[in-house]
Formats: C-alpha cells, sequence, structure tokens
C-alpha cells in the first residue's frame, strides 16, 4: 500500500518544481530587459556627465573672470 503522504508530498515538490523553473525564466527575461535598459541609458549617462562637465567649467571661468577683475 502506498503512502498517501508521500504521493501529497510528490505533487507539492512537482507544483514547487514547476512554479521555481517560471520564476526563473521570468527573471532571465527581466534581466534581459534590464540589460537593454542599461544599454540605452549609456547615451544618456554620456550626455549628462558632458553637461555636468560643461557646468563645471562654466563656473570655474565664471569665479576666474570675478578675481582677475574682468566684467
Amino acid at each position: 500500500m502506498e503512502n498517501p503522504h508521500a504521493e501529497r508530498q510528490n505533487v507539492l515538490l512537482q507544483r514547487i518544481i514547476k512554479n521555481a523553473d517560471k520564476v526563473t525564466e521570468t527573471i532571465e527575461e527581466l534581466n534581459l530587459c534590464l540589460d537593454e535598459i542599461i544599454r540605452a541609458n549609456e547615451r544618456v549617462v554620456m550626455a549628462a556627465d558632458l553637461a555636468t562637465k560643461y557646468r563645471k567649467n562654466v563656473q570655474y571661468n565664471i569665479e576666474a573672470m570675478k578675481r582677475s577683475g574682468e566684467p
């Protein structure tokens, strides 16, 4: 005679495995989407860095002009 608890545990384990596989697949898909977003944002990051450097240079030149007495 089969153990009814073992049969129930087997069914539950199979459900857990199936759900874990679905979660793994979803996480892999999410990682691919995040990689795509990161690649798309590389240009935005570069533009933001350039704008920050430009602003710092402008600020430096304004301060230098003030120190030298230029209008």
